[in-house]
């Protein structure tokens, strides 16, 4: 039968062992770093592009999740694991403001447009005609950021509009049109790309519109917050804003 001091020696040695294998896994890498970005639905064909490149050139994986901002910042609130997020307006982000740094930077801005179906068959000219009787008009939800900007230039305008369904996004809104189940909606111009021939736009003028901006801040519990604030820090470098331009945003 082993000894005591053997049995304890063993003891030490196994328990060293076990420590090191849990711990950064006794020097040999733990894989490449995971940063879970809460984005924008808005920001889907470009942030995907941007998280692919993020990975080849900086060797940081990047994981995407999309929705409208409310869906996101409800999932914040309800602890589900994050490192970025970004928004689509700075009232979306000051919402989940206990929840990510103070810290915000703008990366990317856009404009909003009138979806319609193809070819325009109900003759929508301008933003005034949404307020036409009979038309039937789909807006984003008073609390999504495409529906405060979409209120703000019917408000500009002093346009009442009488919305046969208000939805949690810009593309949702897009949705409606495409089905039609609406006839006209108001939606991000960078929406109307995923849109292809199944919807028309008409232009909403510069001195009538309104410019999107799109904040980013680190998640306060994130597992990785340097490795998140290094992300974006990069979103505003020139290789992220000629992906962004790409595919139809404004740069700040």
């Amino acid at each position: 039968m082993p000894s005591r001091p053997l049995l304890r020696a063993v003891a030490a040695c196994t328990g060293a062992l076990l420590a090191c294998l849990t711990a950064a896994g006794c020097g040999k890498p733990s894989g490449p770093v995971t940063l879970t970005v809460f984005a924008s639905e808005s920001l889907t064909e470009a942030f995907t592009e941007l998280g692919a490149l993020y990975e080849r050139s900086r060797g940081v994986r990047v994981q995407p999740v999309f929705g409208g901002d409310l869906e996101l910042v409800e999932r914040l609130r309800d602890r589900q694991q994050a490192d970025v997020l970004v928004t689509a307006d700075e009232t979306a982000m000051q919402e989940a403001a206990e929840h990510v740094e103070s810290r915000r930077t703008v990366i990317a801005r856009n404009s909003m447009t009138i979806a319609v179906a193809p070819g325009n068959p109900r003759k929508v000219r301008g933003i005034a005609d949404l307020a036409r009787p009979g038309l039937r008009v789909v807006l984003g939800a008073s609390m999504a950021p495409a529906g405060r900007y979409a209120r703000r230039i019917l408000a500009r305008e002093g346009l009442t509009v009488r919305a046969v369904s208000e939805e949690i996004s810009s593309r949702a809104v897009l949705t409606r049109v495409r089905t039609g189940e609406a006839d006209a909606g108001v939606v991000y111009i960078t929406d109307m790309r995923s849109a292809g021939a199944a919807a028309s736009s008409v232009p909403i003028p510069a001195d009538q519109n309104v410019t999107a901006a799109y904040p980013a801040a680190a998640v306060r519990d994130g597992e990785h917050p340097e490795a998140a604030r290094a992300l974006i820090d990069w979103l505003t470098s020139e290789q992220a804003r000629t992906v962004l331009h790409r595919h139809g945003f404004a740069l700040p």
